[in-house]
This record gives structure tokens, C-alpha cells and sequence, in this order.
């Protein structure tokens, strides 16, 4: 009686280890929120079953995850947005449910950086190439490829470095207002291998006027992220499938830049959101 009573309570112990270790595993990544611009919102989505909801801000759809067997929507939210209440919607079969939030404001500061006249006063030999470019880049950055990568418990950290800029600076070039830095910059010794934060497809991997040598990864949904400025690729092609932590390029100083380092950028339904509303306090 005492070994089938033993056996039986070790056998409960052991389904219940197995349920933890599913639950965590379902749990996986998770980003630290933030509704603010440039930020993230993540809003519960009243659907209990398994197939994943659709939900829509600015009229693009967004990466959704489940965790504990709740749905959340993962909203990137722009440098652009205007602070204030605004709102995602669930698209159903009974009509657009909506999922209200505020977005609150965030000052970022200026940073003023001198660089070569040739990348702040175009020629129309460079306006024309931008021009060609930029539609290769966004979309490779915002489309939605309708696939679901799973993902690891934490993001890799694709260089040890110094950061330089950090996310959301007001830019000036040579004097003149730019966009908002849209990226996290991290200077390395030019050579130093850059590491894939997360698994996905290569979808772009060109030298870019703004960018020089870049890569972009599309880890499914909406969620994409960018490396720029590299000195040169690996062997890697379009299409090709990477995991977390491999060698995708190395440090370089292409394109628009003072200086060898990393322009890092991750995309949320076509909102560049901070990276570091994805790393562990160790990392950042």
C-alpha cells in the first residue's frame, strides 16, 4: 500500500512539474510595457479559443501571443502618435470590438551629430536611390507574413558594446532636424560579429544608402528587426531561416555613420518600438 501510494504521489508530482514547465513554455517572450510613443501596449483580448485573434491599430494588424491561455495583443506604438486616448480593434465576425488605451507623452531628448554634407544635402543622384530603396526596406520591415516563429524565452542581445544613441533622440544632422532615432545604436570594434536577437527569416540583406549593409529578420506577425551599418554579411540569402544568437554580419561603419557600430531596430505592426522593452535588466 505504501510503494502504490508512494508511486501515485510521485506520479502526480511529476504531471504537475510537466503542466509548470508547459505553462512557462507557453508563456515565453514577453516585452516590458510601455504606452507611450515609440512604445508598447499589451491589451487582453476577450477570445478563448485557440485560433489567434485578429486585431488591427492603424490599420495595420497586430503580432498576438497567448499566454496562460489568454490572448494579449502586442500594439507598437509610433514615434509619431499623437499622445491621448486612441484604440486597437478585434476584428470578429459580429463587427470591429474595440480595445481602448491612452497613450501618454514621453519627452525624448536632442542629439546633434555632424556628419558628411553628402548624407544631409542629397544630390539628385542619391534622392533617386533613396527613393528606390525605401520602398524595399519598408516593406520588408512592415509587412505581415501570417506565420507564428516560436520564441525563445529572452531575446539575445546581437552586440556587447557602448551604447551611443538610444532610442527615440531628436536628430540633428549638420544642423538640420531629422527624424526621431529609431533604433538603439551600440559601437563595437569594426569586425565584431552581430548576433540574430531572435529566430526568422532573412527577408532583405542590402547595402542601403542611409543604412549601408543591413539585415532584416521577419520573426512572424508583424514583428520584424533591422541591423545596419555592417562591414560585411555572412553567406546567408534571402529566405534562409536563422536562429537566435547566429552570426548574421559583422561591425562596420557603412552608410550614414560616425563611426563602426550597430543601428538595431525592432518593428511592431510597422511601429519601430524601443528594444529595450525586450531585454532583461542584465542587458540593458
Amino acid at each position: 500500500m505504501i510503494s502504490l501510494y508512494s508511486t501515485r504521489i510521485a506520479q502526480y508530482l511529476a504531471a504537475a512539474l510537466l503542466l509548470l514547465l508547459a505553462s512557462s513554455a507557453q508563456a515565453g517572450l514577453w516585452p516590458q510595457e510601455e504606452r507611450v510613443p515609440g512604445g508598447i501596449a499589451l491589451l487582453e483580448i476577450p477570445q478563448r479559443s485557440a485560433a489567434a485573434p485578429h486585431v488591427y491599430f492603424n490599420e495595420r494588424r497586430v503580432y498576438t501571443h497567448q499566454r496562460d491561455g489568454r490572448w494579449y495583443a502586442w500594439v507598437g506604438i509610433p514615434l509619431s502618435q499623437t499622445p491621448g486616448a486612441t484604440q486597437a480593434l478585434w476584428r470578429t465576425r459580429d463587427g470591429d470590438i474595440a480595445l481602448p488605451f491612452v497613450v501618454a507623452d514621453k519627452a525624448y531628448p536632442t542629439q546633434r551629430l555632424t556628419v558628411a554634407p553628402r548624407h544631409v544635402d542629397l544630390s539628385a543622384e542619391d534622392l533617386a536611390r533613396v527613393q528606390r530603396e525605401t520602398p524595399e526596406l519598408r516593406g520588408a520591415m512592415d509587412d505581415f507574413h501570417p506565420v507564428r516563429i516560436a520564441l525563445p524565452e529572452q531575446v539575445t542581445l546581437p552586440l556587447e558594446g557602448r551604447r551611443t544613441s538610444p532610442f527615440g533622440f531628436r536628430r540633428e544632422f549638420n544642423g538640420q532636424a531629422r527624424n526621431p532615432h529609431n533604433g538603439l545604436d551600440i559601437a563595437a570594434p569594426t569586425g565584431t560579429p552581430i548576433l540574430a536577437a531572435l529566430p526568422g527569416r532573412v527577408v532583405a540583406q542590402a547595402d542601403y544608402f542611409f543604412n549601408g549593409k543591413t539585415v532584416v529578420l521577419d520573426h512572424g506577425l508583424g514583428f520584424t528587426s533591422l541591423y545596419c551599418h555592417m562591414s560585411q554579411f555572412t553567406d546567408l540569402q534571402i529566405g534562409d531561416r536563422v536562429e537566435a544568437g547566429q552570426v548574421i554580419g559583422y561591425v562596420g561603419s557603412t552608410g550614414r555613420s560616425t563611426g563602426p557600430h550597430l543601428h538595431w531596430t525592432i518593428s511592431l505592426n510597422g511601429a519601430r518600438v524601443d528594444p529595450d522593452l525586450f531585454l532583461t535588466e542584465q542587458q540593458r
